[in-house]
């Protein structure tokens, strides 16, 4: 049994990566923030799949999820908005996963910002111009700035 986080992209269900297609259409449960993710994604996700919203849910809920399918030997697609990497909160998922003894993959996404490159028209690095990439956000509802 294994926990697959999957970066679902910019939110477009063309835009998800093979790999994170394939882990959707082969995993028995599949948790997904419903508030964020594109319900469109869930398509890629076979008929009879467990879809579990956790958008209401608590991280110790979560977690309970994790367990449950552990225990009963089903893989878990967990389906993150964007890419991994930047602003996903899976370190926190991942900390109580090893505590279980759970393994787990990290499936990157596209993330948004190359999207909206795409859709823009443009490159974002231009030799002599711009070498560098700033990502930043903004305090939100789920975490805050540093000071």
């Amino acid at each position: 049994m294994t926990v697959h986080f999957i970066g679902a992209g910019p939110g477009a269900a063309d835009l998800i990566t093979l790999r994170g297609a394939r882990l959707l259409a082969s995993c028995p449960v599949c948790l997904h923030a419903g508030s964020i993710v594109a319900p469109e994604l869930l398509a890629h996700c076979a008929p009879g799949t467990k879809l579990i919203d956790t958008a209401p849910m608590s991280l110790d809920e979560i977690e309970a999820e994790y367990v449950a399918a552990h225990k009963a030997g089903q893989d878990v697609a967990r389906l993150h908005s964007g890419d991994l990497s930047v602003w996903s909160a899976v370190a926190e998922q991942i900390r109580r996963l090893e505590k279980h003894g759970i393994p787990y993959t990290l499936t990157p996404g596209v993330p948004s910002f190359a999207a909206a490159a795409a859709a823009l028209r443009r490159e974002l690095t231009i030799p002599e111009l711009a070498q560098s990439l700033v990502l930043t956000r903004v305090s939100g509802r789920a975490s805050k700035m540093p000071p």
